[in-house]
């Protein structure tokens, strides 16, 4: 086995100096890398690629705007079933027993609804973050393979999965300019809601 791995390993470094010797002469002869990183593995933190784009900014005002409304909408429905559930323990001693049964079973039934309504405005809420970031992530990707090629790199690497790297071949900073110049705050990749 350990001459397998043996063999493995050379070829791998076989091919790193195969690479490494274009990509140097990339770096020597681009004068339109001028100012750009030079290195065969990038690294770019996804997180902030996110919440540091204009896009990612718009998209968390526009939770915060929701989750204050569903906030608000919560403390009016409970406002309102409190008031109800008073009323109908006041009518409960001049009610049949068999009407407030029906009664109670029918507020039983409208509280769980209208818990399980604004459950899923919550979840609809927390899925939109989601759902906003891989569709930047997605329509990053053309700006993050233009970065690869006029950085003479062959992989860029989610910056959270780096042991260790020097920060110039970070290029969250980079990325985050031109998403921004590209999709502004991202009307197009993800309309705002009403």
């Amino acid at each position: 086995m350990v001459p397998r791995i043996r063999k493995s390993l050379g070829a791998l470094f076989g091919a790193l100096l195969y690479i490494a010797p274009m990509a140097q002469a990339q770096q020597d002869g681009g004068l339109s890398n001028v100012g750009v990183v030079q290195s065969l593995i990038l690294t770019v933190a996804p997180e902030a690629l996110y919440t540091q784009s204009d896009f990612g900014q718009r998209i968390a005002r526009e939770i915060e705007a929701e989750s204050i409304d569903i906030a608000a909408e919560n403390r009016q429905i409970e406002a309102e079933l409190t008031a109800e559930e008073r009323a109908l323990t006041v009518l409960r001693d001049s009610l049949a027993p068999a009407e407030f049964r029906a009664r109670a079973e029918a507020f039983d039934e409208k509280v769980q609804r209208l818990r399980r309504e604004q459950d899923d405005k919550a979840r609809a809420v927390g899925t939109r973050n989601d759902e906003a970031r891989r569709a930047l992530l997605s329509a990053a990707q053309p700006i993050l393979l233009q970065l690869m090629v006029e950085s003479g790199a062959v992989a860029i690497l989610d910056r959270r999965v780096v042991l260790l790297s020097a920060d110039s071949v970070d290029i969250t900073e980079q990325a985050i300019l031109r998403v921004n110049s590209e999709f502004g705050e991202g009307e197009a990749i993800l309309p705002p809601r009403p």
